[in-house]
């Protein structure tokens, strides 16, 4: 491991394994606080693969949008003939994956200040010109103060306004269709990957769900978004409401992130009720 990085920081007990490395709780003895050191092993990347283009961008996109407090952020960067190393913020809490396995629904208030803390995540990203491109429960943490941070930027593009981006990226359920269909899209796939999100946070169960990955393609191409009465009848029109309008398939009608923390129901913290409290 780097040798400046142990100059500066205590690496100790492995806490996360992934693909590419390994993540490490580390101590910054100067202030006294915990980070994570996510360390890549460059001889696991294809230095020409699409990975290894991931890989040098990541960094360079959690140095632009840091500091945020919904987003994971990058407090140093190291390099050495083996590895890479980025030290970012620690989250120990569960991530929002695990919450909703083993509560199955999230109250609307709770689902309400959830969505709105990663939708500002969202309009920061976009308002830098960043897509994420994999919004999903995996890639939602939350630190010691409970207090949630976007992650994983492995599959995040740049753009510039008005461009448009390509390629198929992102996870089955949470696409958006227009990345199925092969179009050249927007950052608005985000919002829908958003929606998808809120949904399985208030259903337990995503909107557009099959047996197999082509089946769920199909589904979110087909974008039929229903609410079935024995779990929804208990939700808000509210909330209905705006999943609507972050699930839209048109995406020239779809919300933008600022649509979308301007919306009544994310205004008062889930409390707006009926279609009537949206006027």
């Amino acid at each position: 491991m780097s040798e400046a990085l142990h100059r500066n920081y205590q690496v100790s007990e492995e806490i996360g394994r992934g693909r590419f490395g390994v993540v490490f709780r580390c101590l910054l003895p100067v202030n006294g606080v915990y980070y994570a050191v996510k360390s890549i092993e460059k001889s696991l990347v294809s230095a020409d693969s699409l990975d290894a283009q991931c890989l040098l961008t990541e960094p360079k996109i959690l140095h632009l949008l840091s500091p945020h407090p919904n987003i994971i952020n990058l407090h140093d960067f190291y390099e050495d003939e083996t590895h890479l190393h980025m030290v970012i913020d620690l989250c120990s809490s569960s991530d929002l994956h695990h919450r909703v396995v083993t509560r199955r629904v999230i109250p609307e208030p709770e689902s309400a200040s959830i969505m709105c803390q990663l939708v500002q995540a969202l309009a920061h990203c976009h308002s830098l010109g960043v897509a994420h491109r994999d919004i999903k429960p995996d890639n939602i943490l939350f630190d010691d103060r409970n207090r949630l941070k976007l992650a994983d930027f492995g599959s995040a593009e740049f753009f510039k306004e008005g461009q448009l981006m390509s390629g198929v990226v992102g996870t089955p359920y949470y696409v958006a269709p227009e990345v199925l269909a092969g179009r050249d899209y927007c950052e608005k796939v985000d919002v829908w990957s958003a929606g998808v999100v809120l949904y399985i946070m208030l259903a337990g169960f995503p909107p557009f769900y099959g047996d197999s990955a082509v089946e769920i393609f199909d589904a979110v191409l087909r974008a039929n978004l229903r609410f079935p009465a024995r779990v929804f009848g208990s939700v808000s029109s509210a909330a209905k409401d705006l999943l609507r309008r972050m699930l839209c398939k048109d995406v020239s009608r779809r919300f933008s992130t600022e649509q979308v923390l301007r919306h009544p129901w994310i205004t008062s913290g889930g409390g707006a009720r009926t279609v009537a409290d949206l006027t």
